[in-house]
């Protein structure tokens, strides 16, 4: 999304001699201490090629195609591009420096992912004891992800309620009305209403305080997530802030993942019901690698790596 929707702007928003010259972006990188590809040469054959790379990468990671390899190649070049405009991100790229590395400990390509089976082949090569590995970094991966957002609720939700205009319940009223943060003709809608504002107010801070609690409670887990992802529909719909809220929508799908599973597997089943199906299943097509999607774990690893999905 963020490389199509800067697609046409690209040579002035990220180009050697667009908004931020070359010269400039150097200077700012040696100020800040960090790097990135676009600093190695002002030549614009360079930033095209870089440029394109890394919206080659970030499809290639959406479509589930390149595995670790391919996250690891997404998150340089992802940083390289957030660090040649900084004047155009929204709190989005924070969360996926942060995040990108911990997916790189999970499983994440087994499930809705196009799988060239190069990752299982190269994984039979392996001693048994490094396989082992592999359950618990999951956890850890799944379990790092789902404290970051949680730490990233909390911290929010703290810091709004020493603010008064939150503790009054007029803080909405004046998020709403900053220009470079609304939605014409609709934010009017909203801070217009007395009602709208204190219940939006209020229930912004209770929610940001106490999503940590609905997570820890198993049955209140989904509910938790699917509020969590209106939370960020709205704040991309009405504040404009459409990177960070697809990042932390895409975050909060983790806590769903056990959700997501038993539908993708009672939509399997059901596909095989149906009349015509029954007699070649695709688990018994042939003797084959299956697909990642279609991977049967064992019951023990299974339930190892459930243990905080």
């Amino acid at each position: 999304m963020y490389y199509v929707s800067q697609y046409s702007d690209r040579r002035y928003l990220f180009g050697p001699d667009g908004l931020l010259p070359h010269k400039d972006f150097l200077d700012q990188l040696a100020q800040t201490g960090t790097f990135s590809l676009y600093s190695w040469t002002s030549s614009t054959v360079w930033f095209e090629i870089v440029f394109h790379a890394g919206l080659l990468t970030a499809l290639a990671v959406m479509l589930g195609i390149g595995g670790r390899a391919g996250l690891a190649l997404h998150w340089v070049f992802l940083w390289s591009i957030y660090q040649r405009q900084i004047m155009i991100i929204d709190g989005g790229d924070n969360l996926a420096y942060v995040v990108i590395p911990l997916l790189m400990l999970t499983r994440c390509y087994d499930r809705f992912a196009f799988s060239t089976g190069a990752a299982r082949r190269f994984i039979q090569h392996l001693p048994g004891r490094v396989k082992a590995l592999a359950a618990p970094l999951h956890n850890l991966g799944v379990a790092a992800v789902a404290v970051q957002i949680c730490l990233v609720y909390v911290v929010s939700g703290l810091y709004k309620v020493q603010g008064g205009a939150w503790q009054d319940g007029t803080a909405l009223f004046y998020v709403l009305r900053v220009p470079e943060f609304s939605w014409p003709g609709v934010s009017e809608l909203v801070y217009g209403n007395d009602l709208l504002v204190y219940l939006g107010t209020y229930a912004t801070v209770l929610f940001l305080v106490y999503f940590p609690l609905g997570v820890l409670v198993p049955a209140l887990r989904p509910w938790a997530a699917v509020a969590s992802i209106g939370f960020h529909v709205s704040i991309a719909l009405l504040m404009g802030l459409t990177g960070f809220a697809l990042t932390m929508v895409a975050c909060d799908l983790i806590f769903l993942s056990k959700a997501l599973d038993r539908a993708l597997t009672a939509a399997r089943g059901a596909r095989l019901r149906w009349p015509g199906r029954s007699a070649k299943p695709d688990s018994l097509a042939g003797p084959g690698p299956q697909p990642s999607s279609s991977v049967a774990l064992s019951p023990t690893r299974h339930q190892e790596e459930e243990s905080f999905t």
